[in-house]
């Protein structure tokens, strides 16, 4: 307890949970059973995350306790003691991560004969090469800064790696500070050096030196005649979350491109990571000339940016990877595919439409076990070619930058179909990209929309409209995760595959709303957010209370990414008091606190980690033995229930609930990548007695079976 705020017992802290959820990231990374590149992929992962977090949920809570706001989270903490907590919890999994690289990666590397250097561990050939190679590679592109009086502190962007020095006039002994920004983007963090040169054997299989180590130990070449002194290094994180006030699309997209000028260079600073032991004098520069108050200052023993380490998977050693996977075909599919022959020629006495196999039955999907190219792609490929197609409406969130679902819309348009997209400008990091490809859609010809004002998008769903004898007929895809090819080989997600009547009704005047030529407030069977999906599932909550108090066995089973409103999770409280079994797996953000005695001791909450980001969101109750399951994009959230747009649909086909029920009772049985919560919110790995049972794994091995 940090003041008179004493915490709330009933729920944890969304920053703290979300923190707890990052260190089992890392966890990853530590783990001596994953491959040595998926480690370094696991730290850079940690670090990404942590980055923006800083940037967004750290400097909203910063912004608060400037603007004096005092009032308390959750669990009773105000904005300043959430602060101090996110420091103090922070503190020992940074030094852990820094441990890990220095005395685990590093080292372990070496034994298998690939070699991350520092410029000190160089021999004299490679420092040779190493200096050519930054006279022509990397010294044309440098900016070097001083700092004097006709010379001010210079702006420091956003996320950027700089080395500080101070320079020193030998004649005179004058010295003033010096700043080099490091160029990230367009350069590797980590620069290979030719094996041959190495006097070791047998020859490295890969060496490579960061980047900055290279800049700091040639800094004599942008200041010729200069005494370096102190070279270090500094990296800074500000301010990047986007305020828009609520104005027309027109108008929004021109403010989200001034928004995103404005995160390039960034707001106030939040976060400033400077090498451990850099000189106090350069220190009192930094924070005075960014005015970088001293709580948000973290020393770092090791490397600066581990965001960075993702470079490392690059290094082509197979046997320090995780073995690829790319998923199948699904097994109904099969025959739907427009490449049969080695010719390119269809077997038409073989090929079913796709719209023919899901007139017959509902599909359920599963990626990255499930391929996205064959499946959901093939989807939309098929409706913008296929003749019979009147019309394509979709959901765009997250896209790829080489966006197949993209191609193919611009094409139906061209093949004279009605296509709407609704491309979301405001998916947090991804504004950017999603302007351009609003864009490029409006200007081939394809109706775009940018949903509707006040709420974010988050739904993701397809409607194909097809002629079929004199009748239109709706087919749909409803998902849990992004149109985007490149994520769905890395996130597991779910999609439902169907031509429903009612669902497709739903979704005709769902998107009806998003275009704003309708008030709709109710739906036959789809939960929408922010109209009924908060009610549909508390109604399904207190279903399954009300079994219990009827001396019946009330089952609640979720998958979801957070846990955090707390009203369900009161709710759920309620249902375990009533005796109603719970089980939660929650990879990220969980507030509720299970197994407290009077309050919880019939809920549990696991976490997945593993190879693949668990992404997809389940629902399942059983309603008496009459179970009900539910797939969509909405976790149990504030912003989910009651700030998005979402659509959660539930699956009708016995065999496809059984199919759900079945994969929830794999992840629950999980004793390889499974965290189990406890009574205090912290998470224990499970650990395998006997035999291991790692979801993934399993689901790899079964599921086209």
């Amino acid at each position: 307890m940090t003041s008179k705020h004493k915490a709330n017992l009933k729920y944890i802290n969304r920053e703290l949970s979300w923190i707890n959820f990052n260190k089992r990231v890392l966890s990853q990374a530590l783990d001596s059973r994953t491959p040595l590149l998926e480690q370094a992929k696991f730290s850079a992962i940690f670090s990404n995350n942590l980055d923006e977090f800083f940037m967004v949920r750290v400097a909203s809570l910063k912004a608060q306790v400037e603007a004096k706001i005092t009032k308390t989270s959750d669990d009773g903490k105000t904005p300043q003691e959430q602060l101090k907590n996110i420091r103090s919890d922070l503190m020992p999994i940074l030094r852990q991560q820094q441990k890990h690289y220095i005395e685990g990666l590093k080292k372990n590397l070496l034994k298998e004969n690939i070699h991350i250097v520092n410029y000190k561990d160089l021999n004299e050939r490679e420092q040779n090469w190493i200096d050519n190679y930054f006279k022509s590679a990397i010294f044309p592109v440098l900016t070097p800064l001083a700092v004097d009086q006709a010379h001010p502190f210079p702006f420091v962007s956003n996320l950027s790696l700089n080395v500080a020095a101070f320079i020193v006039e030998p004649e005179t002994n004058q010295k003033q500070f010096a700043r080099v920004k490091i160029p990230q983007k367009t350069m590797p963090r980590f620069i290979p050096i030719p094996a041959e040169l190495s006097n070791k054997k047998p020859n490295p299989i890969h060496t490579a030196i960061p980047i900055e180590e290279v800049i700091a130990f040639n800094l004599r070449m942008l200041f010729p005649g200069m005494i370096i002194e102190n070279q270090c290094f500094f990296r800074v994180t500000r301010d990047a979350d986007l305020e828009l006030r609520e104005i027309e699309a027109d108008d929004l997209m021109s403010a989200l491109e001034e928004g995103l000028r404005k995160r390039r260079i960034g707001g106030e600073v939040v976060r400033l990571e400077v090498s451990e032991k850099m000189p106090k004098e350069i220190l009192e520069l930094l924070i005075e000339g960014m005015d970088v108050k001293e709580e948000d200052l973290y020393e770092v023993q090791g490397l600066l940016g581990t965001d960075e380490l993702l470079d490392l998977t690059k290094i082509n050693v197979p046997h320090l990877k995780n073995n690829p996977y790319n998923g199948l075909t699904p097994h109904l599919l099969k025959n739907s595919q427009k490449n049969l022959l080695e010719d390119g020629s269809i077997k038409q006495e073989e090929f079913k439409s796709i719209f023919s196999i899901i007139r017959r039955q509902d599909l359920l999907l599963h990626h990255p076990y499930d391929l996205f190219g064959t499946s959901v792609e093939e989807f939309i490929n098929q409706a913008a070619d296929d003749q019979l197609v009147m019309g394509i409406k979709m959901t765009l969130y997250r896209i790829s930058k080489d966006s197949p679902i993209i191609a193919a819309l611009i094409r139906a348009a061209e093949n004279g179909k009605q296509v709407m997209a609704l491309v979301e400008l405001k998916a947090r990091f991804d504004e950017d990209n999603n302007i351009q490809w609003a864009k490029y859609l409006e200007q081939s010809g394809v109706h775009v929309v940018y949903g509707v004002l006040g709420l974010k998008t988050h739904t993701k769903i397809a409607l194909v409209v097809r002629k079929e004898k004199e009748r239109l007929r709706s087919y749909f895809h409803i998902g849990t995760g992004n149109y985007n090819s490149k994520t769905s080989k890395l996130y597991t997600d779910l999609g439902l595959l169907s031509a429903q009547p009612e669902i497709g009704e739903d979704l005709v005047e769902l998107f009806n709303y998003l275009t704003g030529f309708s008030k709709q407030k109710s739906y036959r069977k789809l939960l929408v957010a922010p109209t009924t999906l908060r009610k549909g599932m508390e109604d399904l909550i207190n279903r399954e209370i009300m079994h219990a108090k009827n001396n019946k066995k009330g089952h609640i089973k979720a998958k979801m990414n957070s846990l955090v409103d707390s009203k369900i999770i009161n709710l759920l409280y309620e249902a375990s008091k009533h005796g109603v079994k719970v089980e939660l797996i929650v990879r990220g953000m969980c507030c509720l606190i299970p197994n407290q005695k009077g309050l919880s001791e019939n809920i549990t909450v696991i976490s997945i980690i593993g190879q693949f980001l668990e992404h997809s969101r389940i629902f399942w109750f059983a309603n008496n033995g009459n179970s009900e399951a539910y797939l969509g994009s909405a976790d149990w959230m504030r912003r989910n229930l009651d700030r998005r747009i979402e659509a959660v649909t539930p699956i009708e086909s016995p065999q496809l609930k059984k199919k759900l029920e079945k994969l929830l009772e794999i992840y629950l049985h999980d004793n390889r990548q499974a965290w189990e919560m406890q009574n205090n919110g912290e998470f224990i790995q499970r650990k395998p007695k006997e035999e291991s049972k790692c979801s993934q794994t399993q689901l790899i091995e079964i599921w086209h079976k």
